[in-house]
């Protein structure tokens, strides 16, 4: 297995650990034993330890997500916004087993000093969708689609970790009408586009990563 395979594999067996000790070497640690490897090994493919592992689990997820909307085919929705509802739900369902270990990632991605990762993580993540549904843009909506999106998806994500609702029916919900709101609402776009003209958009995505309140919904 080459380097990437076992980044993998240890952030997988992490999920268990993670939900209860935490996103740390210590979970690290337990998921390397789990696995038989060595103990050294964790620490020289994460040097940055629990933040760099979490930021390989995105990675992971993207990949996995672009993979589950392959997968889907000829069968899956033909329409762009539907296809990036699909995605977004696709990038979720995944992890449902693990949304205890994915709210203690995203507790530790919101700390200060980790809100720039956040960010760039985010932008990361629409940029795969985009590109996984087939946006050909290369003009200014390149940015402002990843922008809106970057939002929605956060919002998403974080009603999602709360959502007690079969088959987590109220979080499609939820995700069906904030994408409605970016496209009936051109004023968000304009915006959103000031905002991206005036500041760095990666600044910009940090400041959606808060809590959405369920009055949205």
């Amino acid at each position: 297995m080459d380097a990437e395979g076992l980044k993998d594999a240890l952030v997988t067996a992490m999920l268990p650990h993670a939900a209860f000790d935490g996103w740390s070497r210590s979970a690290l640690a337990a998921a390397a034993r789990d696995l038989d490897l060595d103990a050294t090994l964790p620490d020289r493919l994460f040097p940055g330890g629990a933040v760099e592992a979490v930021a390989h689990l995105v990675a992971l997820a993207d990949r996995a997500m672009v993979s589950d909307l392959e997968a889907a085919g000829p069968d899956g929705p033909r329409g762009l916004g539907e296809r990036v509802f699909l995605a977004v739900r696709l990038r979720l369902e995944r992890w449902s087993d693990h949304r205890e270990a994915i709210r203690r990632a995203a507790s530790l991605l919101a700390l200060p000093g980790n809100l720039p990762l956040a960010a760039r993580l985010t932008w990361g993540t629409t940029d795969a969708i985009w590109l996984a549904v087939g946006d050909q843009s290369h003009d200014f909506s390149w940015y402002t689609k990843r922008v809106t999106l970057g939002a929605v998806y956060s919002s998403t994500l974080l009603y999602w970790l709360d959502d007690a609702s079969e088959d987590s029916a109220e979080s499609w919900a939820f995700l069906r009408r904030r994408l409605n709101d970016v496209r009936n609402l051109p004023k968000l776009r304009e915006r959103l586009e000031g905002a991206i003209r005036c500041d760095n958009p990666l600044g910009f995505l940090a400041t959606r990563l808060k809590r959405p309140e369920r009055r949205w919904g």
